[in-house]
């Protein structure tokens, strides 16, 4: 078990089709924003998942724990936080939050992703070079 010290944010704007009739975000796209923001964060060290499918290995959401504790609504401008508080041979897992301007959470998630081939659907050890990336950035 590994730890990163990396931390990320991306920012995200509600859009009316993340909305309810209420004007309300509904609850699925909370999970769109969190895996935007992960697929950030690998970009942002250099890891590319295109060149990562070229190669048959892909990441998979394996289990994942989230907790709504109070709507966004349309127009919101939000910031997704995520850090990665374990790497192992397969699997990463994030913690990750959704804050509003005034900094107060209201949706966050703790994610594990298990890295796999993607032929035999079946998990593999991941790439050294992405393990190096994620536990020794500067970033």
């Amino acid at each position: 078990m590994q730890q990163s010290q990396l931390n990320f944010e991306w920012p995200v704007t509600v859009y009316y089709e993340d909305t309810d009739a209420g004007g309300v975000v509904y609850h699925s796209n909370y999970l769109k924003y969190f895996e935007r923001a992960r697929t950030e964060l690998l970009r942002s060290v250099g890891v590319s998942q295109h060149i990562l499918l070229e190669q048959n290995i892909g990441f998979v959401v394996r289990h994942m724990d989230i907790d709504f504790l109070q709507g966004a609504r349309l127009d919101d401008h939000l910031v997704v936080r995520t850090t990665i508080a374990d790497v192992k041979k397969a699997s990463l897992t994030f913690c990750q939050e959704i804050v509003n301007p005034e900094g107060k959470t209201l949706c966050k998630a703790m994610v594990k992703v298990a890295c796999i081939d993607n032929e035999k659907m079946r998990p593999i050890a991941m790439p050294q070079s992405i393990v190096m990336e994620l536990t020794h950035s500067d970033r």
